[in-house]
C-alpha cells in the first residue's frame, strides 16, 4: 500500500513557492510524502487506517475492484431510459466492491401522466424491486452490494416508499431513507397541513397532494420503530452542515449506504481514519460491555 501511495504522490510536481503561501501552516511544513514516511504512518496501523476496499484491492492486477467504499450516483433521469441507465450504472459498481445510493425523488409519482401505452406511472416506488434485486444479484466474491435508496419528504410517493419495507419480502436488498426537511418538521411541530408536490423542488408543480404532516410523521416514526426503516435523514441540516452542498453544481443529493456521508451524484467515499486509543481499563472500550441497544433484540 505504501508503494502504491507513493507513486501517486510522486505524479504531482512540487508546489511552487508562490502557491505555497496559500497552504494551512501544517500545509507549508509537510515533508514530502515518500514510501518510507507513508509505510511508517501505516506500519502497524498506529496512525492510520485506509478504508476496506483500499487494502483489499490496491496493487491487485488480477481483479476489477474500486478503491472507494461507496459511490452516490446522479438520480436517474423520469424516464425507462433513465432507470435502466441507473440500473446498469449499479451492476459495474457492485461488481467492483462497491456499494452505492441514490435518491428516487427525480421519478414521477404513481398515477402522473407518461406518453407510453400504459397512458400512467406505476410511480417511483415500483422500480425499487428493481435496484433491490440488482443489489442481491451482483456477487462481490461471496458477499452482495449494497445499496441506500432515498426519497424526498415531499414527494407524492413518500408515505408508500415508507410503508414498503412493513412487507419483510420487499426491498430486501437495499436501506431506504427519507429526506426530513425544516419545513416539513415544522409543520409537525405545529400540527399543520403540508404539501407534498412533484418535481419536488419546483416553484410549478405538475402534481401536488395536501397531507396532515403529523400523520405521516407518525406513519414514519412507526415503521421505524417496528423494523428499522426507513432511517431519517435531516436534509437541509445536513446542506448547512455539508462542505461540498455549497458549491454551486455540487448539491448533494444522497448517502452512501450506511448514510454516513452525503455526497452529489458522481461523488465516492475516500476513507481513512486515525485508530481510536483504548483508556486502559476502559470495559466499553474493550467491547466487553455492549451497550443496551445491543444486547439483544430490535436495534
Amino acid at each position: 500500500m505504501a508503494r502504491e501511495f507513493a507513486r501517486i504522490e510522486a505524479s504531482y510536481p512540487a508546489i511552487h513557492t508562490e502557491r505555497r503561501s496559500l497552504l494551512s501552516p501544517y500545509g507549508k511544513e509537510r515533508a514530502v510524502l515518500d514510501e518510507e514516511r507513508i509505510f511508517h504512518l501505516f506500519d502497524g496501523f498506529r496512525d492510520i487506517v485506509p478504508q476496506g476496499s483500499v487494502m483489499a484491492s490496491l496493487g491487485d492486477p488480477y481483479r476489477l475492484a474500486s478503491l472507494s467504499n461507496c459511490v452516490v450516483v446522479p438520480s436517474p433521469l423520469d424516464s425507462y431510459g433513465g432507470i435502466f441507465r441507473n440500473d446498469q450504472q449499479l451492476a459495474q459498481l457492485f461488481k467492483r466492491r462497491c456499494g452505492v445510493g441514490f435518491d428516487l425523488s427525480t421519478l414521477r409519482p404513481a398515477g402522473a401522466p407518461v406518453s407510453n401505452a400504459a397512458r400512467t406511472s406505476t410511480g417511483a416506488v415500483s422500480f425499487m424491486e428493481r435496484f433491490s434485486n440488482t443489489t442481491r444479484e451482483v456477487a462481490q466474491k461471496g458477499r452482495r452490494g449494497a445499496l441506500m435508496l432515498t426519497m424526498d419528504i415531499r414527494h407524492p410517493d413518500v408515505e408508500q416508499f415508507i410503508t414498503i419495507k412493513q412487507d419483510l419480502t420487499k426491498v430486501t436488498g437495499a436501506n431506504v431513507s427519507v429526506r426530513v426537511s425544516d419545513d416539513f418538521l415544522r409543520a409537525v411541530e405545529a400540527d399543520t397541513d403540508f404539501t407534498l408536490q412533484w418535481p419536488v423542488e419546483s416553484a410549478d408543480p405538475e402534481m401536488t397532494q395536501v397531507v396532515k404532516a403529523r400523520e405521516l410523521w407518525n406513519t414514519l416514526i412507526g415503521c421505524a420503530h417496528r423494523t428499522a426503516e426507513p432511517g431519517i435523514i435531516l436534509w437541509d441540516r445536513q446542506h448547512r452542515y455539508s462542505t461540498s452542498s455549497v458549491y454551486p453544481g455540487f448539491r448533494n443529493e444522497s448517502t452512501n449506504p450506511c448514510g454516513e456521508i452525503a455526497m452529489q451524484g458522481g461523488d465516492s467515499c475516500r476513507l481513512m481514519r486515525r485508530p481510536v486509543q483504548l483508556r486502559e481499563g476502559c470495559l466499553h472500550c474493550q467491547g466487553v460491555v455492549r451497550p443496551r441497544s445491543l444486547r439483544g433484540g430490535h436495534l
